[in-house]
């Protein structure tokens, strides 16, 4: 479950890359803003996906049992 998040947050923040630097900085039409805005939205929860995959991912690995020898 970690790394399929960690690979949506990766395909959102880069979708957010993509949206916010394809329009020019200081577009007057409304649309090109809105999309601009939401680029930076998608990018930076595209982040926050990814660490939230990323923390998925260390908390629920197995670690090896400690093997415990008793003997003198």
């Amino acid at each position: 479950m970690g790394m399929v998040t960690i690979i949506v947050g990766i395909i959102m923040f880069g979708t957010g890359l993509v949206l916010f630097y394809s329009i020019e900085l200081g577009q007057k039409d409304p649309l090109l803003r809105l999309v601009k805005n939401i680029g930076t939205f998608i990018g930076l929860s595209g982040m926050g996906v990814t660490m939230a995959g990323i923390l998925l991912y260390l908390i629920n690995r197995n670690e090896p049992p400690l093997e415990e020898s008793f003997d003198s």
